[in-house]
């Protein structure tokens, strides 16, 4: 059942299955004000090294009835949220709004958004309909060309505002810089409570902000290492309980969960392929780990390392053809890369300290990592052929990387150590707009999911 609907051009009725449809154009925009051209005086460019963010002004959205005004407001906290934490907008405060935008039908004086600076503004309404769905519209303006850049219209169940507000996010991020979001995502990671030295962890699901925390174990046993399918609704992560340890399926809408397999000895890192038909991880026989793929229709593993040391972490690239992995066969623990079918297995990393848990872009084109080095934890990234090392953010125990769906911003945990527990944090690829992520209690091991359909 389609959850979302679009309002498409010529007030065709879509049903959306994905949120990349083609959006519709709000009815009034031909009206109001021409689309900018793409060679438009507002737009970010993200590849620079330091980006001054853009100051935007977002209004409460209109309410067409005075019962639905707080939806309008929790609308615009929300994509304020989401522009603010996303390091590249700076939401102006709306107490210095000369002007009260009540029909966003009709053009905004532009003149009072100027003196404010505004160089972006965006207005919505909410009107309930006589099946109790919402109909959210909203508009983006430039502010100093007087002109819109897009507006769309969208219908969903009422409880389902707050998606909304993250897809709208994704709208305006994505007309401003050219990229797609990453607003309208969750996180799967480990929740954990209770002492130190009696820790329970369970897995969790939350959007991308921290809200709508779900609970998907219920901690009677050991969970880490949750991952995303980049093709389903489906998580692959590690259980330890009833004995030996066990990769395991778990389908996030239905609940339901299966064994992928039970193997001697000791497993570590279980990964999706990016077609969703392969999981890679490291089985630990003897006294070494070595890396391994599976098929999940057939079942078949097939062996890609064969070393004495330890190979494990692996990480698919986005094409599926190399996958990094982390290794000490060098004597300490490095970056490595291989073809797909174990071959032209080679060393990337080169710097000084110990390298580990490499994740590969969204984009193909870096490599995010852990570093430790002089009793400091780093996250860093380096291209695929080992150069252009960046560290983007360090202090103590710092691990665990994972990756927007746009590849512009990385997520990670932190333990500061002592009675006190870890906690999730982002940081864009400047390495200057860390955020720390709001969880219920202390939270480890995230995954960042792709963009919701």
């Amino acid at each position: 059942m389609p959850l979302l609907r679009r309002s498409p051009p010529f007030g065709v009725s879509l049903s959306r299955r994905h949120l990349l449809l083609a959006a519709g154009s709000v009815a009034a925009a031909a009206a109001l004000g021409r689309t900018r051209p793409a060679h438009a005086v507002l737009r970010l460019d993200i590849t620079q090294g330091t980006i001054q963010p853009v100051p935007v002004a977002i209004t409460d959205f209109v309410a067409a009835a005075p019962a639905d005004a707080e939806t309008g407001r929790n609308l615009s906290a929300v994509i304020t949220n989401n522009l603010k934490r996303s390091g590249l907008f700076a939401p102006i405060d709306q107490a210095a709004f000369i002007e009260r935008i009540e029909n966003i039908d009709v053009a905004p004086r532009f003149q009072d958004w100027r003196v404010i600076n505004a160089q972006g503004l965006v207005s919505g309404r909410v009107t309930r309909q006589p099946d109790g769905r919402f109909k959210t519209e909203f508009r983006l303006w430039d502010v100093f060309a007087g002109s819109q850049l897009t507006g769309q219209q969208y219908f969903t169940q009422a409880e389902n505002w707050r998606r909304i507000a993250h897809i709208i996010s994704d709208a305006i991020y994505e007309r401003l810089t050219g990229e797609k979001g990453y607003f309208d995502t969750r996180i799967v990671f480990v929740d954990e409570t209770g002492p130190k030295e009696r820790r329970i962890k369970r897995l969790a699901i939350m959007d991308q902000d921290g809200a709508n925390v779900r609970y998907l174990t219920r901690g009677d046993d050991l969970v880490l290492t949750p991952r995303f399918s980049p093709t389903s609704q489906e998580l692959t992560y590690m259980s330890y309980g009833q004995g030996e340890p066990r990769v395991m399926l778990l389908n996030i809408e239905t609940n339901q969960r299966e064994i992928v397999g039970d193997f001697p000895g000791m497993t570590f890192s279980p990964r999706f392929s990016p077609d969703g038909q392969r999981v890679v991880m490291s089985l630990q026989r003897g006294g070494n780990a070595n890396i391994f793929v599976m098929d999940l229709r057939s079942k078949r593993t097939m062996r890609l390392t064969d070393t004495a040391a330890i190979d494990t972490a692996p990480s698919f690239a986005p094409d599926g053809r190399q996958i990094a992995f982390e290794s000490d066969r060098g004597a300490s623990q490095q970056i490595y890369l291989m073809n797909a079918d174990g071959t032209g297995q080679r060393r990337i990393s080169f710097g000084q300290g110990a390298y580990s848990t490499p994740v590969w872009s969204p984009r193909g084109d870096v490599i995010a990592f852990t570093k430790h080095s002089a009793g400091s934890f780093a996250i860093g990234v380096m291209r695929v052929d080992g150069s252009g090392e960046r560290i983007l953010t360090e202090g103590y125990h710092n691990e665990g990387p994972t990756w927007a769906p746009n590849g512009r911003v990385l997520m990670f945990f932190r333990d500061p150590g002592g009675n006190a527990g870890p906690q999730l944090f982002t940081v864009d690829l400047t390495g200057y707009n860390e955020q720390r992520v709001p969880t219920p209690g202390y939270a480890s091991d995230p995954a960042w999911s792709p963009l919701l359909s």
